[in-house]
């Protein structure tokens, strides 16, 4: 679980509901933060905005990214330079048939793929068309993911602001009460705190998380396409070690596993 995310959005509500209850004077200073018709328009208008913009089928898969960004955690590059590195090692005594039965060990799908196609023989030019097309493909979908996010970012604060509106206009058709008018427009604002709340707090800032979960992963998978483009060429392990190694850290550089001798 991405600790990070979870604690900036526990930690901003904390520091609302404190300011709340101070400026508020207890449990009372949030009853006009108490308004259902303004979460429902708010959400349930930027929820339908997204609709109008994107497929079906893409505003389903939101909880899908959503457990990507909350649950997924980033690959170790320097695991993967290790893995190239062993395999590298292993090909040169043995040959590439020899790597059959290291396919079952490796976890990463795209990795085993890559290796899989230099165990069958396949070319390098073959091998590089296959994972950069699956490569384009992903970036698409990633991007398709962030768009949504950032979208929803854009609509939530524009409908807190037409929710505000429209309790104004409900206010001002029936000010016959004027000592309900403050009451009745700090409900109307409450609708623009939960547009702007939203937004920057939740759907801008998963965008940009989503996004840079998009460029970890698709660094992962530049590295393994080289990698498995060195171990076809027949590379030595310390040509791969030397190579990969530029794609990582200088931290990391120093916990790759080094080939024995």
């Amino acid at each position: 679980m991405d600790i990070g995310t979870v604690m900036g959005i526990i930690i901003f509500l904390g520091l609302a509901v404190a300011a709340i209850w101070i400026e508020g004077g207890g449990i009372k200073g949030f009853e006009p933060f108490a308004n259902k018709e303004a979460v429902l328009l708010v959400l349930g208008g930027t929820f339908c905005a997204t609709l109008v913009n994107y497929p079906l089928n893409q505003v389903v898969g939101l909880g899908r990214i959503l457990r990507k960004v909350l649950l997924s955690g980033g690959e170790d590059t320097s695991d993967i330079v290790s893995t190239f590195v062993t395999l590298s090692q292993k090909a040169k005594k043995e040959g590439f048939l020899a790597l059959q039965g290291d396919l079952r060990t490796i976890p990463n799908d795209f990795l085993r793929r890559g290796v899989q196609l230099v165990v069958d023989g396949s070319d390098q030019e073959f091998i590089r068309n296959m994972l950069e097309t699956e490569l384009g493909f992903i970036r698409e979908r990633h991007k398709v993911g962030q768009e949504i996010f950032n979208a929803m970012g854009t609509y939530s604060p524009a409908f807190g602001i037409i929710g505000t509106v429209l309790g104004m206009i409900l206010m001002l058709s029936s000010i016959s009460d004027v000592a309900a008018v403050p009451k009745r427009m700090a409900l109307a604002l409450a609708a623009a705190f939960y547009g702007l709340g939203s937004g920057y707090l939740i759907f801008l800032p998963m965008g940009g998380k989503l996004r840079r979960r998009s460029e970890e992963e698709l660094l992962v998978k530049e590295i393994i396409i080289r990698g498995v483009l060195l171990l076809q060429s027949g590379a030595t392990p310390s040509v791969v070690e030397a190579n990969l190694k530029a794609y990582l850290e200088p931290a990391k550089r120093m916990v790759v596993k080094a080939p024995a001798a």
